[in-house]
């Protein structure tokens, strides 16, 4: 039994092996080709392609995930709003849209990948209806209960002309760690200077949306009910 342990043993130590003699196919096979042997040597065939790249990300979910890289401040466009004349709530949301980042077709909603937005002229926003005189701002005057003061548009609007547009782009943007932070990239400035001349902000005060009527849709479904005819 040992001298059988110790052939097996020194068999298989080298590094050739023999082969097995039985057929893969099903034909029929002599009996002095299955008594023949093969000795195979085992070897690694040289390759002179270049090795694959490793895919490093997550196999199971292989689409785009923007990185900490791609979300740069240093890599952020700023933009530039006229409020002069223009309904309050329509430019927050146009302010929003861009500092939420939903213009972008890399958006993500866990990622901060919006941009800057400078709105200037805030003295000049108006609203419609009789909402100057009915809507109104509470405040706290030093953070304690007891100490509030409400005001009207009109009062904040003559008092602190930037609280007005801030509140009501804050109110459009996500509440926790991400609004925090994305919300200190709106610039208010009261009157048409600001500070940021040197980032050369893009305007995009025409992307307000209009009034339907008033809106650039009106063309463009009169043209296609014209079609249609």
């Amino acid at each position: 039994m040992l001298q059988t342990r110790i052939s097996s043993r020194t068999a298989f130590s080298g590094s050739t092996k023999v082969a097995s003699t039985r057929p893969v196919c099903r034909a029929p096979v002599s009996s002095s080709s299955r008594a023949s042997q093969r000795v195979i040597t085992c070897a690694a065939a040289p390759s002179s392609a270049p090795p694959a790249a490793l895919f490093k990300g997550d196999l199971l979910n292989k689409s785009y995930y923007p990185t900490s890289a791609d979300a740069a401040n240093v890599s952020k466009q700023w933009y530039i709003i006229d409020a002069e004349g223009k309904t309050l709530g329509r430019l927050a949301c146009l302010a929003a849209t861009y500092i939420r980042g939903k213009h972008l077709n890399t958006y993500s909603p866990s990622m901060d990948m919006g941009a800057y937005v400078v709105v200037i002229n805030a003295e000049k926003v108006t609203l419609t209806g009789n909402k100057m005189l009915q809507k109104t701002y509470f405040t706290h005057g030093n953070g304690r209960p007891g100490s509030g003061r409400v005001e009207t548009f009109v009062q904040l609007q003559a008092r602190l002309p930037e609280r007005i547009v801030e509140r009501a782009v804050k109110g459009m943007l996500p509440k926790g760690r991400l609004g925090k932070d994305i919300r200190l990239h709106l610039k208010v400035f009261k009157g048409s200077k600001h500070e940021h001349e040197a980032q050369t902000p893009v305007d995009i005060t025409s992307h307000i949306s209009l009034k339907p009527k008033n809106g650039p849709g009106v063309a463009l479904l009169t043209a296609e009910k014209a079609s249609a005819q």
